[in-house]
């Protein structure tokens, strides 16, 4: 399997199974579209004649024994190799823990998958004692994996601070005796930062989430406060301080595009100009009756406005400055292992999200979906049916994934979106 395009002057081929790139010439892209597997060691008179009246013999010819050189290499139309160890994958030790450590906001966001805040089971605040019970889980349940990532998450999780750092004060403190070492990380919509939660997230979080869609007028539409007015004024100033005490490092400004703003490059554009450079903006994920939502209709516009946002990062970096933006952070060298590729996130098998009230499911995307429970940190328990059939979740059981070019890239999304488990 290949996909060859043509981009920015480049014509590019990527050989699915081997993860090959090639960078072609005209006539080769042109050879390379008339070309189907196996390929014979001779170009065919077919080939010939569909190019002759524009390339000559001998330029078609060398064009074709390029490829053909790169097929017997198994750098173009490569075998699959991936498929028959897909069903091979084990379950592993759970090694991360999404702590919903607030089940509240102080925002009321038109888009919010958790219902603004509370997923549909009421606004509450996880206690201490919960937080305790949901490291000690982890701990256990890590079996020998030394280094372990717990999310502290909400809703806002600043609205449950001081439960933040008894949590972390507790699982430090259990470090030395079970020789792990924990890595955590808070994601906040920044309205209630403070010098003080600033000088402690950035002493005690390895990785700092900061919610922000962009430019105002896009962030103030649908991120709202309680009373209805809109936080961008706010919290700006607040993220810019919490990065530059931060140094600029381990931090991203993540925000969701909307029907509202197809043009979404622009809110990238605008984020930069700020002073962050690690973006990620991401698509919104709704109701299609709801008047955010994409269609299908707006995915050419969508694909353009990606090509605008490569194209921007280009020239940014052409001028040394440039920023990253976490979906075109690929490692087109060496990339993920086997494993990662077939599966994606270890969501529901080495990745739990575990409520206020002590549930444990897959995700932060599954909670308040009762069937999709696998049990709680009082009870130290976990379903060990589901997070087997978690781990066992790969690209070749989703049928439209299975024969599409990227699936080594997306590893067959988001599995509470796309929710491919939902009839196993």
């Amino acid at each position: 399997m290949i996909h060859r395009y043509s981009l920015n002057g480049y014509n590019i081929v990527l050989d699915v199974h081997s993860g090959g790139i090639h960078i072609i010439d005209d006539i080769t892209y042109e050879v390379l579209g008339l070309v189907s597997p196996p390929m014979s060691s001779i170009c065919s008179q077919r080939i010939l004649d569909a190019l002759g009246n524009r390339y000559s013999n001998q330029q078609i010819i060398e064009a074709y024994s390029e490829l053909y050189e790169l097929f017997e290499q198994d750098l173009l139309f490569s075998k699959d190799d991936y498929e028959q160890f897909a069903n091979q994958m084990v379950a592993s030790p759970v090694k991360a823990m999404c702590l919903n450590i607030a089940h509240d906001c102080n925002l009321r966001c038109e888009y919010c998958f958790a219902s603004t805040g509370d997923f549909g089971q009421g606004r509450r605040l996880m206690d201490f004692e919960t937080g305790k019970a949901a490291v000690d889980f982890l701990l256990e349940h890590s079996k020998g994996r030394k280094n372990l990532e717990m999310d502290f998450f909400g809703g806002e999780p600043l609205m449950n601070f001081d439960v933040v750092k008894q949590i972390v004060e507790y699982a430090r403190s259990k470090e030395k005796e079970y020789n792990k070492n924990f890595r955590f990380t808070i994601t906040t919509n920044g309205l209630l930062l403070t010098e003080d939660k600033m000088d402690y997230i950035n002493k005690q979080m390895s990785n700092v989430v900061l919610s922000l869609d962009g430019r105002k007028e896009i962030n103030d539409k649908l991120r709202k406060r309680v009373d209805g007015t809109g936080c961008y004024d706010t919290i700006v100033l607040k993220y810019k301080q919490l990065v530059d005490k931060r140094g600029h490092d381990n931090y991203y400004v993540r925000g969701t595009f909307t029907k509202h703003n197809l043009d979404f490059s622009k809110d990238v554009q605008h984020l930069n100009e700020l002073g962050f450079d690690q973006l990620s903006v991401e698509p919104v994920v709704g109701d299609p009756s709801k008047g955010f939502a994409i269609s299908k209709n707006d995915l050419p516009r969508i694909f353009d406005e990606y090509e605008n946002l490569a194209q921007q990062i280009i020239e940014s970096k052409q001028q040394g400055k440039g920023f990253n933006f976490f979906h075109f952070m690929l490692d087109l060298d060496q990339g993920p292992c086997a494993i990662k590729r077939l599966r994606g996130c270890g969501c529901g098998n080495e990745y739990v999200a575990v409520t206020p009230d002590g549930d444990i499911y897959p995700c932060h995307q599954f909670v308040g979906m009762e069937e999709w429970k696998m049990g709680t940190v009082y009870e130290g328990k976990l379903d060990f049916a589901k997070k087997d059939r978690f781990s066992k979740a790969h690209v070749y059981e989703k049928e439209k994934c299975k024969d599409c070019w990227a699936k080594f890239y997306c590893s067959g999304g988001c599995n509470a979106n796309n929710f491919p488990l939902a009839n196993k």
